[in-house]
C-alpha cells in the first residue's frame, strides 16, 4: 500500500517536473509540452488505476492552485481555457494506456507501450481535447480536431519514447513495471 502511494506521487511529479521543459504555446492558445510525455509514463509504467490516479493527485494540486503545468500555470482558471480538455482527458488518456499494457501480454513491451500510448496518449486525449477546444473557442469539433494535428509529430515521438522507457526500465528492474505484474 505504502509503494502505491509513494509511486502514484512520484509519478505526478514527474509529470509536474517535464513541465519545467519550455512550451511552445500555438496561436490558439494550447501548448506543445513534455507533460504528455509523463502522462503516457503513469500508464505504461503504473497500469491503468494507479497511473489515473498519479495525474487526478497532480490535477488536484493545480486546481489547488500549484504552479505545476507547462509555463508555471496553475489554479482554477487553466481549467477554463483551451486546454481544459486536454486536463480532463489526461487520467482517461493514462488509464487506456496502462489498461492497453495491463491486457495485453502477447507481443514485447516496447511495442505494446508504444502503441497504447498512441491510443490512450493521443487518440483518446485528442478526443477530449478537441472537444473542449470547441466548447471554449467556439469552434466546431472538426476544426478543433484540425487544430490538434498540429501535435501529432511530437507526441508519436513521446509515445516512442514512452515504449522504450517502459521496456528499459522492465529490463532493468521488472518489478518496477507495475502495469505488468
Amino acid at each position: 500500500m505504502e509503494r502505491n502511494i509513494a509511486l502514484i506521487a512520484l509519478f505526478a511529479a514527474l509529470v509536474a517536473a517535464l513541465g519545467l521543459v519550455p512550451k511552445l504555446t500555438l496561436g490558439f492558445g494550447v501548448p506543445i509540452t513534455a507533460q504528455t510525455l509523463g502522462i503516457m509514463l503513469c500508464g505504461t509504467v503504473l497500469g491503468a488505476r494507479r497511473g489515473a490516479l498519479a495525474v487526478l493527485l497532480l490535477l488536484a494540486l493545480v486546481a489547488l492552485g500549484l504552479p505545476l503545468l507547462a509555463g508555471g500555470r496553475g489554479g482554477l482558471g487553466v481549467f477554463a481555457g483551451p486546454t481544459v480538455g486536454f486536463l480532463v482527458g489526461w487520467p482517461v488518456a493514462a488509464f487506456v494506456t496502462g489498461l492497453i499494457v495491463e491486457r495485453w501480454r502477447s507481443a514485447p513491451l516496447a511495442l505494446v507501450a508504444g502503441v497504447a500510448s498512441i491510443i490512450g496518449g493521443v487518440v483518446v486525449l485528442y478526443a477530449f481535447g478537441a472537444v473542449g477546444m470547441a466548447v471554449i473557442l467556439g469552434k466546431t469539433i472538426p476544426q478543433s480536431a484540425l487544430l490538434v494535428t498540429a501535435f501529432i509529430p511530437g507526441d508519436i515521438a513521446k509515445a516512442v519514447l514512452a515504449g522504450l522507457v517502459t521496456a528499459a526500465l522492465a529490463k532493468s528492474r521488472p518489478s518496477s513495471v507495475l502495469s505488468r505484474l
